[in-house]
């Protein structure tokens, strides 16, 4: 189970001196926040001022406000008002401003190459008796609120001839599955898994953040 810790991610200045953009994942693993080199990229991005975004040729992103009230963005000369936890897509090769009219804001950006990945994200209000499995693609961003997150129990994995599979022993019964649960601090990040998905309790409101790869028709 791996947890990225937001007070653990390197803050890098915006090149305008506008804000600041900590990188919670790419791939491929770039050198620097900022150098593009990589197919899709998920950040957090404090903004401090007015003015123009950073253009990705070639890409396509999902901006959510996940703290402070509202940021105006303009888009090729098209105003969006964007709402607390209200994702908005556009283009990353189109020309963008923003305007703070209530000040400074936090935003969770989703970058993908175009044609290649599709990036989503979802907003989600925690439970405490229902647990929110990340899976395999996915990544989780505790937004605010109190959570702890675990490794989720595999089920019996025992094929029909009786034989044990990963999860069991040689006589066939299921192998004991630790069930060690952490806290989760705000912005703190669960990378999903196929295998044991960690499974996130608590109360409060979670983004949910998918990669998908495009699939593309046998030429």
């Amino acid at each position: 189970m791996e947890i990225i810790r937001f007070a653990e991610l390197k803050p890098e200045p915006w090149r305008n001196g506008g804000g600041v953009t900590r990188e919670i994942a790419s791939h491929p693993k770039a050198a620097s926040a900022q150098d593009g080199a990589w197919d899709w990229r998920v950040s957090i991005a404090d903004v401090r001022s007015a003015g123009e975004f950073s253009t990705f040729p070639g890409m396509e992103r999902v901006i959510t406000v996940i703290d402070g009230e509202l940021l105006l963005l303009a888009v090729d000369g098209e105003e969006h008002p964007l709402e607390k936890y209200r994702p908005f897509r556009f283009s990353g090769e189109a020309a963008s401003t923003s305007a703070l009219p209530t000040g400074d804001i936090r935003d969770l950006n989703v970058i993908a190459r175009a044609g290649e990945f599709k990036g989503y994200t979802s907003i989600i209000e925690l439970s405490k008796k229902r647990a929110h499995p990340v899976f395999e693609g996915q990544l989780a961003v505790l937004l605010e609120g109190k959570a702890s997150v675990s490794p989720g129990a595999e089920p019996s994995d025992v094929s029909a001839d009786g034989s044990a599979g990963s999860n069991g022993s040689a006589d066939g019964t299921a192998a004991d599955v630790p069930t060690e649960s952490v806290e989760l601090g705000r912005y703190d990040a669960v990378v999903g898994s196929d295998t044991r998905s960690p499974e996130i309790l608590g109360r409060g409101f979670l983004a949910v953040i998918s990669i998908d790869r495009v699939e593309h028709a046998p030429s």
